[in-house]
């Protein structure tokens, strides 16, 4: 991959698609249709604003709307990285976010702004983007950036009840793009693609340059549906031709495959959770015209690393009913070692590391957590920086990886990545750290992942404490339920015995 990928094959391919392209659909968000053109008048005028704008990174409060959509690009073309500010998750925690960036800008589209409170006391720039008129085309002369400047900057859940910040480069997204296209997959300008991640979840950055490098048109789920169901409209009246999902949505439409039409879809990549062996097969029954794929990835190594093409007509790779998650991507490496740093051979569990130019900067201004999760070591004759997953998995001898679970305190809920220390940090803040809590992740019946918290303490009613969380965390981050224990069950280390509280709520 040689020197300025990101602009050659993001930022030209847009542009050119906007002038060749013009009146064909980019979007379709809420039941409307946005041209290309559109598209790129909408770009035209943000960046036109941003010129005045100091700093390299700036905010963007997500809608589902062209502006929001636009802005990202607008910021590429002037050598900026952005934030993502979910409307949907409490303010304070997104101020916390902007404090932590030290952000002087925010695009917020939305004509009342949460943010004008924000940009009055710090005499910072809110820029409402749906308001700007368009007044002609500025989508050249792009400022000369780096490959290892910023592109975004991605915050996820923080065990210290803070969130922290991934930041990924125009490499690194450069090298997922040229990875991906690797795999096989093609995409062009008679597809229908599907936009189910909002813009704070990483696969959300996929389907935006997969669709529109391509020419092709994206179709939104909007903000606030029950996604599932907005989905299954989108596939069967629109007919979706890519989608990528988490296996958790398919898990709802379970019910409904028998009468369920994909008939449209070529493409259909299952990420951001672990994917069961019998969900995939009776997957593939509903899904008749669909090539299958199972990505994995953290957003530290940008979007995915590695990837399993589902075989139709055979037997697929699987351990404990759960599919492989394959083989590294084209400019991924990848090893499974063992408690002491020692690379495993094949077939021997341990945690799955990656190295390669997708792999992150590190975590803004957080020198402790990226002295723990990135390391160096000598692997085939080149020294290279890998990061700890915290995955278990074993190498099978086809080299393909399977997933065996997580080794530390994480789960993925909703797609999302959660750490249960950041939920038991605020329960326990609540309670003024006069009693012990422990967040447990466990699976329902449905094969989806819950938070259970126990509480140390007789039972209690539990209302005040579910509105604290409520304005601390993400709706997805809320314990489904609240269990108590008197006495916490202690192992032989005479630590809480979270194994068994785990059974507990099994």
């Amino acid at each position: 991959m040689n020197g300025n990928f990101f602009q050659r094959n993001i930022l030209v391919a847009l542009c050119e698609n906007i002038e060749k392209e013009s009146y064909s659909n980019s979007f379709y968000i809420n039941d409307e249709y946005f041209t290309y053109r559109q598209l790129g008048e909408c770009i035209s005028k943000i960046r036109r604003e941003l010129v005045s704008v100091e700093g390299k990174v700036v905010g963007i409060a997500i809608h589902d709307d062209i502006e929001t959509y636009a802005s990202i690009f607008a910021l590429w073309m002037e050598g900026k990285a952005y934030v993502p500010l979910h409307p949907n998750q409490p303010l304070e925690r997104n101020l916390g976010i902007v404090g932590q960036v030290g952000l002087n800008c925010i695009i917020d589209s939305s004509g009342d702004s949460v943010y004008s409170q924000w940009a009055s006391e710090n005499r910072s720039k809110l820029i409402c983007s749906s308001k700007l008129v368009y007044s002609g085309d500025f989508l050249d002369n792009w400022a000369e950036v780096d490959e290892n400047e910023l592109a975004y900057l991605l915050f996820t859940s923080g065990s210290t009840g803070t969130p922290k910040g991934v930041q990924i480069t125009r490499r690194n997204i450069a090298s997922f793009m040229d990875s991906f296209w690797k795999t096989g997959i093609k995409v062009d300008e008679t597809d229908r693609c599907m936009q189910v991640f909002d813009l704070t979840f990483d696969v959300s950055v996929q389907n935006v340059l997969v669709t529109l490098t391509r020419g092709a048109c994206l179709y939104t789920v909007p903000y606030g549906q029950v996604k599932y169901l907005c989905a299954a409209s989108l596939i069967q009246e629109q007919k979706i031709t890519f989608s990528v999902m988490a296996p958790s949505m398919l898990t709802y439409l379970r019910p409904y495959f028998d009468e369920f039409d994909a008939s449209s879809m070529k493409t259909c990549i299952l990420t951001a959770e672990a994917c069961p062996v019998d969900l995939i097969e009776d997957w593939l029954k509903c899904a008749k015209n669909t090539e299958i794929y199972d990505f994995y990835g953290p957003t530290e190594a940008t979007i995915y690393c590695t990837y399993y093409k589902l075989n139709r007509n055979g037997k697929n790779l699987s351990s404990n009913g759960i599919i492989s998650i394959g083989k590294p991507l084209a400019n991924i490496t990848a090893i499974v070692i063992d408690e002491n740093g020692q690379v495993i051979s094949s077939g021997g569990k341990g945690e799955l590391c990656i190295a390669g130019d997708q792999l992150t900067l590190g975590y803004w201004n957080n020198s402790d957590k990226n002295k723990s999760a990135f390391f160096e070591k000598e692997h085939e004759g080149k020294r290279l920086r890998f990061y700890h997953t915290g995955d278990l998995c074993f190498m099978e001898k086809s080299g393909n990886i399977m997933y065996c679970g997580r080794i530390d305190q994480q789960a993925k809920i909703q797609g999302f990545r959660v750490e249960l220390g950041e939920i038991e940090f605020h329960a326990r803040y609540f309670f003024k750290n006069e009693k012990r809590i422990v967040a447990i992740a466990f699976q329902n019946e449905n094969s989806l992942t819950e938070i259970a918290l126990f509480i140390e303490s007789k039972k209690f009613d539990v209302s005040e404490l579910l509105v604290f969380l409520r304005s601390k965390m993400p709706a997805y981050m809320i314990p489904s339920r609240i269990l108590f224990e008197e006495h916490f069950p202690l192992n032989k280390s005479e630590k809480i015995d979270r194994v068994a509280l785990k059974q507990m709520v099994m």
